[in-house]
């Protein structure tokens, strides 16, 4: 009892509480989005997605307390070992999971299904902190590069294989983690560059202007700094490379599959075809538009109730969530992640250990990157790519995966003082 009680005085509540408000204001906005006048139904309502969700929170409860009550050793021991079995089960995704929308993504349990992919992220990230803690691991080796590389290019590569290209993009935001731990800038400097170049080559017609401007930026860096012929060699190689990558672009957009060919173009012109592939992102801005500075109110959005916007109550929740609460009500739900993820940056920061420390930071990088891009996706700033607002969307695999990633974390902060004293 005393160690109880002692676990629940050094449990971080301020995230506890985020996450409870989260959770909370997730589901009453599912609610909303299956909200039918017609036939109105109880929010606890099993045969509604609300009912379900809550069932959803419910199981997320006891997992919880298992996480709390288990050996906080436990998860450094098997995280090698989970990483290995949730490799073994993408796997076999595609062979056995079940066909949805052309993907082969989920395990069908009865009534509910489990997708795979997003229980992976923590394993990969347990494991990524596991291969991270030795003491000679030094982000400015190349061989450390490839293999940390490696532990987060497996899962993706199965992930394709479903294909799943919105989660296996997910598995990209550890890159936010692996800058912290000293990844060297010029990485992430070059796939900034060839992020933009790609986004200038497919928004501009005539690459000839592009590649123009690619060789006169180069000639300007070298004239700005030191004039020899090695840097001169480097950067005329450099801007070949550029301008060679700039004409391919066209050829490798041009071999996608359609509808991700679509849902590029769409981010660049959301009118090129309003009543099919431009549906989703138009409709979703008129609901979150029309909320105003405070909204409809609670239940009264009638793009909700007309669904409008398809796939609502999961990857496009946060229009619910606009229409109905405005601006001001968008405004403090964003504030809650902002003040997440902040508080989740200064826990990881006082780790007293490199293995708390990384997946720390791992479980902050993919909160951000579904946060982010789920936003950015319902606002036609990125692409729209299927991936959950976490702790609100809809979906029991996405909770649970949520949920299990941050409660080992703040179990793993509860305990950081013994940590420290089991390894000095």
């Amino acid at each position: 009892m005393r160690g109880n009680e002692q676990l629940l005085r050094k449990l971080d509540w301020p995230t506890i509480g985020l996450y409870a408000l989260l959770v909370m204001v997730g589901w009453i906005n599912i609610y909303a989005a299956v909200y039918d006048e017609q036939q109105v139904k109880s929010i606890f309502d099993f045969s509604i997605n609300s009912g379900k969700q809550l069932v959803w929170i419910g199981t997320a409860v006891v997992l919880i307390t298992l996480i709390l009550v288990a050996d906080y050793r436990l998860f450094e021991n098997l995280s090698l070992i989970l990483y290995g079995i949730f490799v073994v089960i993408l796997l076999l995704t595609p062979f056995i999971g079940k066909e949805i929308n052309g993907q082969r993504a989920w395990f069908e349990i009865g009534a509910f299904r489990l997708q795979p992919a997003e229980f992976a992220k923590f394993a990969t990230a347990l494991a990524l902190a596991k291969f991270m803690e030795a003491p000679t691991f030094d982000l400015t080796q190349g061989k450390f590069q490839i293999r940390a590389l490696a532990i987060i290019g497996l899962p993706v590569a199965l992930i394709m294989l479903q294909p799943d290209t919105g989660t296996a993009m997910v598995y990209s935001a550890f890159l936010i983690m692996l800058y912290r731990e000293g990844m060297p800038q010029r990485y992430y400097i070059l796939a900034i560059s060839l992020l933009v170049i790609t986004l200038a080559a497919i928004a501009v017609e005539n690459n000839l202007y592009l590649a123009a401007g690619i060789v006169g930026m180069f000639v300007l860096f070298f004239f700005l700094g030191k004039k020899n012929w090695q840097r001169l060699v480097s950067l005329l190689l450099l801007s070949i490379a550029f301008v060679a990558y700039t004409y391919s672009i066209d050829y490798v957009v041009g071999k996608l599959p359609e509808h991700q060919q679509n849902r590029i173009m769409v981010l660049f012109d959301p009118d090129i075809d309003p009543l099919g592939v431009g549906w989703n992102v138009t409709q979703s801005k008129i609901a979150i538009g029309s909320g105003g500075l405070v909204g409809k109110g609670y239940l009264e959005g009638t793009q909700t109730k007309f669904d409008f916007v398809p796939e609502q109550h999961t990857d496009f929740i946060f229009c619910t969530l606009g229409e109905e609460f405005g601006w001001l009500g968008s405004l403090m739900v964003i504030g809650l992640f902002v003040g997440l993820l902040i508080r989740l940056v200064f826990l990881a920061e006082r780790q007293k250990t490199r293995f708390s420390r990384v997946y720390g930071y791992c479980v902050v990088s993919i909160l951000f990157f579904h946060f982010a891009i789920n936003i950015a996706m319902t606002v036609g700033l990125f692409p729209v790519v299927g991936i959950p607002l976490p702790f609100f969307s809809y979906g029991g695999s996405s909770l649970w995966s949520f949920t299990i990633l941050l409660f080992i974390f703040l179990k793993l902060d509860s305990h950081r003082i013994q940590i420290l004293g089991r390894l000095s």
